[in-house]
Order: structure tokens, then sequence, then C-alpha cells
């Protein structure tokens, strides 16, 4: 997420360069990758100086060049030829010095240099207003009416500044940072922690007051559990028009297009707090009030990007007197957003479960601003003191009516989430002793309340709506750690550990180990494959039905719908991508896990999973030749006798008895033309192996023999 420098400074009094607040940044944990100079207008004006025209005489050879001479401010006047209409002797103009580079209006740039015009040499170019990115006229040169002393940089004449901006790299669990304030949030923490002590803070809403008591639209939510929220407000008799420059430089600045003032306050809110915010033309509401609800399945809707969309029972949308005008959290309807004939607005801050915007978003493929921050998690608390912050910018930049309070339909309140801190503990985990007035102070300047001291050693906390990914002690002493410093905790010169301690993890890693080194080093190479698969794959095999697949409730994409029964799909994927890149001669192996659903077991207290199950799996593959043809002996094709000694090698490696085990020639299958089993004496499957069927591997694409076990 980019973070605007300056917009930081709204919300948290500081004085620390853009790199020092990168670093502080990152030691909290949002690392930051890039600090960037961002210049209102490209360039900064470098090389642009005031000048006053001394002289202006016609050009003898043309009938609209003009020779000037112009005072720069160094001395002695410079000659400038120039063919603006408007030029003349005793005028204020912005003058581009030479070696100044200039950019077109399509991005492209050109440096001034020393020309020769018909005759006469000009040293520099005054300029107009689009030559320099001020304005967008072309009529003529810049004409200065103010008193303005020459030599003055332009830069400073027009107030010009520079901003840095951050480019922050979130983790999923810190929504709560998505925001210029939530990172000022953190930002002040770090810096109290560090001898500075200051408060984030927001703007106030004090002023907010309505101006009619009539002409309100209501709300109603007929979906609580996907909608916990919704706050709406009426504001009518707005101007839709441009933003203003401190506007939409903020939003530029991190690389947000400007549309018009009302969009760019909602975009505002967004970037700044955290909240999303959405605008609705009131002529397209067509109801006394604005409903939260699902709609039937297979309802069309087109969005703004102009696309029909089919609806599922399960989106929530927000509907008007002629249908759904929204889906809710994720994207706006082509019809219902601010036009510049716009004159009446309903502005919207609401919560939407996370849950459902999430499955929303995916079912459409659609990602937005405000699906990203709702799907993680938004502060349900936040959304009234956000419209009232947005009527307020409403009213000041397009001024219009408040129609009543915010209508606020809010049926239980979401609490703060109380969490008991012990400090020993959070000290025995942290490895040093933290002072507890050092921890009650990084405490307070995360916003975490204490609410009571159940002893000396404990503390009763309540975590803020806005931190969703804290809910237990040891978040809260992440919490506390990050913004104390992970460098101010000193690794100790002590290890306690018992190095010859091996647990059934260990040995199973020892064994993996072992199987890879011998497979590795007969010159077969090693894959890794999803664990999710395409259930198209078990359609119609007896070997492993697809009703025994463990389905996910919110797939990605139907190719990844479930978990792999087996690993052999995952490997063929890898065979045929190799052979379609002209390498046909392979020998994989992987280790990984299966997964099976068995609908006849029932779930218990005790077993809540018992119809699921999870096996460690060792694959091999081999097909095409064994060995390279050279001058001294023919290629050789590898058979199914290659895949017999590799597995018979694996082990002889692992110290098997071959008198041990048992071989049995077992009946095709939909899965394999020859198959061989290897178990036990006492009868337990060790390993299946043989040709996998034509039909799978056609399936795949693949038209050579493939010798597969497991």
């Amino acid at each position: 997420m980019n973070i605007s420098y300056k917009w930081l400074r709204d919300y948290v009094d500081f004085d620390l360069p853009a790199e020092r607040v990168a670093e502080a940044l990152t030691s909290i944990g949002l690392e930051t990758g890039s600090v960037e100079e961002v210049e209102s207008i490209r360039g900064g004006l470098r090389g642009l100086v005031i000048g006053k025209v001394l002289t202006c005489i016609d050009h003898p050879d043309s009938d609209h060049l003009h020779i000037t001479t112009v005072d720069l401010g160094t001395g002695d006047p410079v000659q400038i030829v120039c063919g603006a209409p408007n030029v003349a002797a005793g005028q204020t103009v912005v003058v581009a010095t030479i070696g100044t580079v200039l950019y077109t209006p399509d991005g492209k740039e050109f440096t001034i240099k020393k020309g020769r015009m018909r005759g006469q040499d000009s040293f520099g170019m005054i300029c107009a207003e689009d030559e320099i990115g001020v304005g967008n006229s072309h009529d003529g040169i810049i004409v200065i009416t103010e008193d303005v002393k020459p030599g003055t940089p332009a830069a400073e004449y027009y107030g010009l500044t520079s901003d840095h901006v951050l480019e922050v790299d979130l983790t999923p669990n810190r929504v709560d940072a998505a925001s210029h304030y939530g990172v000022a949030r953190d930002l002040a923490a770090w810096l109290c922690a560090n001898g500075h002590p200051v408060t984030a803070h927001k703007p106030g809403v004090e002023s907010f007051k309505s101006d009619r008591n009539d002409g309100a639209l209501g709300v109603e939510i007929l979906n609580t559990e996907a909608c916990p929220r919704y706050c709406g407000l009426t504001i009518r008799g707005v101007k839709v028009c441009e933003s203003p420059d401190w506007l939409k430089e903020r939003l530029t600045a991190i690389g947000q297009r400007p549309i018009n003032n009302i969009v760019d306050i909602t975009n505002y809110i967004l970037l700044g707090l955290g909240q999303p915010m959405h605008c609705f033309d009131l002529a397209h509401i067509n109801a006394d009030k604005v409903t939260v609800k699902t709609v039937a399945e297979g309802t069309t809707f087109v969005t703004l990007d102009g696309v029909e969309r089919k609806l599922s029972e399960r989106d929530l949308m927000i509907c008007g007197g002629d249908g759904p005008m929204c889906i809710a959290g994720v994207f706006g309807g082509l019809n219902s957003g601010v036009t510049e004939s716009t004159t009446d607005i309903f502005l919207e801050s609401a919560y939407f479960n996370p849950t459902w915007v999430r499955k929303t978003a995916r079912r459409h493929g659609l990602s937005t601003d405000a699906s990203f921050r709702y799907e993680r998690g938004t502060d349900p608390n936040i959304c009234l003191y956000a419209i009232k912050l947005a009527a307020l910018l409403v009213k000041e930049l397009a001024g219009g009516e408040i129609c009543g309070e915010p209508v606020d339909v809010y049926p239980e309140s979401i609490a703060p989430y109380p969490v008991t801190l012990s400090y020993s503990g959070l000290n025995a985990l942290v490895g040093k002793e933290i002072p507890q007035e050092t921890v009650d102070s990084i405490l307070a300047s995360l916003e975490i309340a204490t609410t009571g001291r159940p002893s000396d050693d404990e503390v009763n906390l309540e975590v803020p709506t806005y931190r969703v990914d804290v809910r237990r002690p040891c978040d809260v002493i992440e919490d506390v750690l990050r913004i104390y410093g992970y460098n101010n905790v000193a690794a100790g010169d002590q290890l306690h550990a018992s190095l010859s301690y091996q647990t059934s993890t260990d040995a199973a890693d020892d064994l993996l180990r072992t199987i890879s080194e011998q497979l590795t080093a007969n010159g077969f190479n090693e894959i890794l494959n999803n664990s999710l698969s395409s259930i198209s794959y078990y359609d119609g095999l007896s070997r492993w039905p697809a009703d025994k697949c463990v389905r996910l409730l919110n797939p990605l994409s139907n190719d990844l719908s479930v978990m792999r029964q087996s690993l052999v799909f995952g490997g063929l994927e890898s065979i045929a991508h190799n052979i379609n890149r002209k390498s046909a001669n392979l020998r994989f192996y992987e280790n990984g896990n299966a997964y099976f659903y068995d609908q006849n077991q029932e779930p218990t207290a005790e077993r809540p999973l018992a119809q699921f199950s999870e096996e460690s799996h060792l694959a091999i593959w081999i097909t095409g030749d064994l060995n390279e043809g050279n001058w001294t002996y023919s290629a050789r094709q590898s058979t199914f006798f290659d895949l017999k000694a590799t597995v018979a090698n694996v082990f002889a490696r692992l110290g098997l008895n071959p008198r041990e085990i048992a071989l049995n020639v077992a009946e095709a299958d939909d899965v394999y033309e020859n198959l061989m089993n290897i178990s036990t004496r006492s009868g337990k499957q060790l390993v299946s192996m043989g040709v996998l069927s034509q039909r799978l591997l056609r399936n795949m694409g693949i038209k050579q023999p493939v010798y597969y076990a497991a």
C-alpha cells in the first residue's frame, strides 16, 4: 500500500525524515519497501525562473516571432526569441533557462538548448501554462501580474512542494494498517516508546449538524448476518465538480486518479481512515429507503465496468426501488454512481461480514480497494464517524443540505474483545523482563484499554474492534514486542536443549531424507505440486471415487476445487509440461500428503473431523528414454522393470529384507494398464506400481508410456 508522507503528518505530529519513518515502520512490522519522492508537477519546475521582459521588437525575418531581452536576475539580460502573440516589454514572465528539462502533455521530455531562429540567437524559452504543467492554456505565454523579483525560482513563486510515498507491504492480518490513520497510529506508538510522546488524531466532527428535517431516505436491513451495521445519510443540492488542489494532490501522490469532488471524498475516507464508502445518485434509487438484502439466484446485474453478471442468492446487494444498485462491499452498479448531473446523493458507510464479501468477490472475480478491506475485517465502530466526516467534506467542497441525522441501523453492537494478559507470561515468552509501566504505556499507545487488574501479575484488557487479529494473550504480547523492539531483546549466551532427543516427526523427516538422497543419486528430480486439484480428474474413477474427495467450500477456481486423493495427477501435469517443452526423458519423485473423505464415519465431540483423513505418500514416475544415446551405445527406452528396480533399491537402502515382502500381480483398473502390488508377508500394502492407463495419459495430453509407483 502506498502511504503519503504529508498525508501521514495530518494524523500524527513528527519531524522525522521520510527515510527514518520507513525504518521505523519496518521495525514494527509494517515493512516498507521503497521511499520515492513525488512531485505535484513533473520535473518540479527545476531550471524555471521568473524574468522581466526589458525590450520586445518584431523579428526582421518573420511575421510572428519577436526578439526580446529578458532580465533573469543574473546581471546581464539574455536574448530570447519568442513566438507568443501576447509577449510585450515590461511583462513579468516564466523563463526556461538553458539545460532545463520540460515535459510534453503526453509525457515526453525535451531539453532547452541554445537555439538560432531565423538568424537570431535564443538563450531560453518564455513559457506558456501547458509547457510547464501549471495549467492547460496555450493561447500565449504566462504573464505574472504580481511584483516578483527577476531570478526568483518558479517553484518558489508557485509554492510548489514535493511529497514522499512509502511503499508499505502489509501482511494479511494487518488490515488495520491499510490506511494512513492506521499507519499513523502505529507510528505514534513507536514514537512514544522512543521518547517522543505523541498521539494519533483524527479530524473532529463536532461541527456536524443537519440542515433540514425532511428529504432523508430510510434504511432497512433484511440480512443482519451479512450486514451487522449500515449507516446512511442524504444530502440534497450538491454541486459535482472538480476537486480542490489539496485533495487531488493527496490522491495523485499515492497513484489514485481524481474523478470528481464527491467520489474523491469517499476515496479520501477509504485511504485516510480505512473505511470503505459508497455514494449513490438519489435520482436512481427511486424509493423512500435503501434495502440491504440478497436477491434471487441468477438475477442479472451490470456493474460499473459494464459487465453483466449473474448474481447468487448468497450475494448481498444494496437495493433501491428498481432493484439492485450495488454489490455490497465489492462493486457498484453501472447507473447508481455520481455524475456531473447529480444534485442529490445518498452516502453509505457500513460494516459487512468479511466471509460474505470474500465469497462474493471470488464468485465474480472482482477485487477492489473496498473488498480488500472488507474481506479482512474493517472496524464496525467507525462507520458513524466516517459518514459524518464525509458529510462535512461534502458541505465544504460541494455545498448542499444535510437531511437529518445519519440513519444508523446497528441491531447488535460489536464490543471490544476482552483479553487477560500476564506480565510474567509476557516476560517468559519474550525472554526478557520488560517493566510493567513500559508494557502499560505501549498498550495505551496502541489504544488497547485497561479495564482491571485481577492481581499484581495480571491485567484485563479490551482490544479495539479494528484489531481483528488480536484475540489471545500471545497476540497482545506480539503487539507489545514489535513496538518495544525485537532488537532490544538480546539473545542469551546459553542454549538449553537436548540435541539427542528425536520426535516421531524427526524420524519421519530422516526417513524421507534418506529416500530423497537415494533417488536423487540415481538421477531422479524431486517435484512439488499443489495439494489442491481438479474434481474432473476423479470423475468416473473406481480407485479414487469423486465422492471420496475433500471439497473446498470456497474454491479459488474449478481447477483447484478439491484436495488430492493421489499424487499421480500433479506428476502427470509436470510430465506434460516438460514434454511440451521438448524434454521427454523424465524421472520424478514427490513426497506429499493425500486427503480423503468418508461420509460413512460419524463425527463426534471427541472426533469432529472423523470423516476426514490424511496420509503421507511417496510417488515415483519414469517415462521416456532411460539413457540418452551416443556414439558408444544406443538410447534405451525405460520399462516397467526400471521402475521395479528403483523401488527395490529404495527398500534396500532402508534395510528392508527382500524375504519379508511379497510381489503380487493385480488386475488392471481405470488407473493402471498393468499393476503389481508389493506387501509385507502379513498383508500390509506397501507399494502399487505399474503402467498408467492410456485413458489417463490421453486426458493429460501425454502420448508416451508412463511408469508409476506410489
